[in-house]
């Protein structure tokens, strides 16, 4: 792409009501644009990212075996007394009467709609166990939205809802989750600590948050610091192992990790001092088993194989999509604007031109761009006629891990300027071997 045909705004004055670093960044950015309280319009730059990041979601969950589809976001009122939460939910939920009069909610969440797409079509132990999930925009009336993404009344999620015969099905079922989330998770170049935490509205018997540790985090935990050590990598997963699977929950859970609803201080005191860790952090992301609450109160049953209908044992497990966008960046800035990791970055490197406008600078800059998108890569072109300092700065505020920069000085060598946006390093390096690089580094991301 080049920057002289892209929509990017960048803002160069800091917005008066962005509070944190993610907030800032996004706006000056130009990712997103407040089109009201807690609502954002996404622009190009944004929506490329948060496209990536649902991509990323996509394949793990199908990875693990889960299957998507889509339901809408506005569902009859019905289905939510039916279950019982119609009035428990509380003013979060946004409640509208259509023209006829029939009463629909703009759903936070999918367990009643879910439910009742099985209800009907699920009979027997023999379509068992069934993982559905989507990815869809969700409104939570938020008393007070702010920080921008991190907490809107708009905002994009994955949420999967699991439908098995037995208990110890369904708790597979979570382990898989925690696994597949893990690994979401670390392909976004996230470190997501998996923690005891409380159900809330959702309800169930056990829940896991995944916490990305930050200072402006929402949450007060608490930890032992040998769960940061943890790390899945590309070891071989059996999703359809119950052993394999519950090895890694073991391993994960083993280490003390919650929130401040489920803190046990006398548990913590445990924790080798040295390892005992109090911090802040961001949800990304929560695991529920909640057993037979909504297939009881909504008739979701089957045949059981042995003459019985028995209900559904249930789970559900969400993914803030669109909340994960400002969790990278509040993990991954400095002063001078964002910092992409390279799983999620919008484009691969940037290419800036120094001198636009001469021939030379401009036709090296013209190959290295064709090299680049010939491998499949996805260069940013900075060819605007504008001063370097004001492409240097674009380029560091929107944060592309790889910058490189084309001037006639380093031409007259054979060279151009390769330079890393994370730690700040240079190379000079002959343009061959600038794309060869880059295009090394993302050999093998997925």
């Amino acid at each position: 792409m080049r920057l002289s045909r892209y929509f990017l705004p960048v803002l160069k004055e800091t917005p008066r009501e962005a509070q944190i670093v993610s907030h800032r960044y996004m706006l000056q950015a130009g990712m997103i644009k407040q089109a009201t309280a807690g609502i954002y319009s996404w622009l190009p730059l944004g929506f490329k990212v948060l496209r990536k990041l649902e991509n990323i979601v996509h394949e793990e969950q199908q990875r693990a075996g889960h299957l998507p589809m889509l339901m809408p976001t506005l569902q009859p009122g019905e289905l939510w007394e039916e279950s019982g939460r119609d009035n428990s939910y509380g003013p979060e939920m946004l409640r509208i009467t259509d023209r006829h009069g029939r009463k629909m909610v703009y759903g936070p969440t999918n367990e009643e709609m879910i439910t009742d797409i099985v209800r009907s079509h699920v009979g027997s132990y023999k379509d068992l166990p069934l993982t559905l999930y989507h990815i869809q925009w969700k409104f939570r009336d938020e008393v007070r939205p702010r920080f921008g993404v991190m907490r809107g009344r708009e905002f994009f999620m994955k949420d999967g809802y699991n439908f098995d015969l037995t208990k110890e099905d369904a708790l597979h079922a979570y382990n898989r989750h925690m696994v597949s989330y893990l690994r979401t998770y670390e392909r976004m170049g996230l470190k997501a600590i998996p923690m005891r935490a409380d159900s809330g509205p959702i309800g169930g018997e056990d829940t896991h948050e995944f916490l990305v540790l930050a200072e402006t985090g929402e949450s007060e935990v608490f930890y032992d610091s040998a769960v940061t050590d943890l790390v899945l990598g590309d070891r071989a997963v059996d999703y359809d192992s119950v052993e394999a699977c519950q090895a890694i929950f073991d391993e994960w859970t083993a280490p003390y990790a919650r929130t401040d609803e489920t803190h046990d201080a006398s548990v913590f005191a445990k924790v080798p001092e040295d390892r005992q860790r109090t911090a802040r952090g961001i949800e990304v992301g929560q695991i529920f088993y909640f057993g037979t609450k909504y297939s009881e109160s909504m008739g979701a049953t089957v045949d059981d194989g042995k003459g019985n209908k028995v209900a559904l044992h249930m789970g559900s497990h969400g993914i803030g999509v669109s909340r994960l966008l400002g969790a990278i960046i509040e993990a991954n800035h400095d002063d001078n604007g964002i910092i992409w990791p390279e799983g999620v970055t919008p484009f691969h490197c940037g290419i800036l031109n120094m001198r636009s406008g001469d021939e030379a600078a401009d036709a090296a800059c013209e190959a290295l761009y064709a090299s680049l998108t010939a491998l499949g890569l996805e260069p940013l072109y900075d060819d605007r006629d504008e001063r370097a300092g004001a492409k240097f700065g674009t380029m560091d505020m929107i944060g592309l891990p790889w910058r490189i920069t084309v001037g006639p000085r380093g031409l007259k060598n054979g060279v151009v300027e390769l330079t890393s946006r994370r730690t700040g390093e240079s190379e000079e390096l002959p343009p061959e071997e600038a794309v060869a690089k880059i295009a090394k580094i993302y050999k093998g991301i997925a």
